[in-house]
Formats: structure tokens, sequence, C-alpha cells
């Protein structure tokens, strides 16, 4: 049963928050090219690549293995967030809209896994 990722509001969330990412990892320090920013962006964008993945999989099984990985990056992102703003490299303000994005994202993704465990195997 093929599944529409764009038919799934975590998506929408998902994409919007590694578009997010991307914009705030423009001002990270250059000396963090390849540390953080490149792993923010790595993570940020792997959840709505893994959404989109996971949908093309036919079994469950599979489909909920790629919302799992999906929700750690997610978490990841969350994470580093706040790597940033410890360090001291942007403001908690700078970050909060992310931050928000990135929290609704994980309680959406655990809905969604949680909703998956019930289909039919």
């Amino acid at each position: 049963m093929p599944r529409d990722p764009v038919k799934l509001a975590v998506f929408h969330r998902a994409h919007t928050l590694g578009l997010g990412v991307y914009r705030l990892t423009r001002r990270l320090p250059d000396e963090e090219r390849y540390g953080l920013s490149a792993q923010l962006r790595r993570a940020a964008l792997s959840v709505p690549t893994n959404i989109v993945e996971g949908c093309a999989r036919v079994s469950r099984r599979e489909y909920q293995r790629f919302l799992e990985v999906a929700l750690g990056s997610a978490t990841e992102v969350r994470y580093l967030l706040g790597v940033v703003v410890d360090l001291g490299y942007l403001k908690s303000d700078n970050v909060a809209g992310c931050r928000e994005c990135s929290d609704h994202v994980v309680r959406e993704l655990r809905n969604l896994l949680k909703a998956v465990s019930r289909f039919p195997p």
C-alpha cells in the first residue's frame, strides 16, 4: 500500500524544520562549517527524508523503522540546537523557532509511530 508523505502534517513540519535549520546554520561561525553546522543540517534533513523513504516501503515494519530513524534525527536536532546556544554561537531567542518546530516534530512522530503500530502487518 503506497503512502503519500505529502498527506502527513509531520512531513510538512519536518520540511519546515530542515529549511529553518539551514537558515540558522548560516549564522554559525565559519569554523563550525564542518562541525556543528554540517551535523545539524544532516540531522534536520534526515527527518523528512526518512519519512519520505518510509512511505515508499511496502511493509509496516519497514515504514515504522524509517519513522524511528526520523524520530532519532529530530531529537538529535533538538539537542544540537541546545549545544549551539550553550557554546554561545547563537542566542536562545534565535533558535527558539527551530526548537519549537523540532518539539512538534518529535511529538507528531511519536503519535504517528503509535498509530502505525496498530496497523495490520
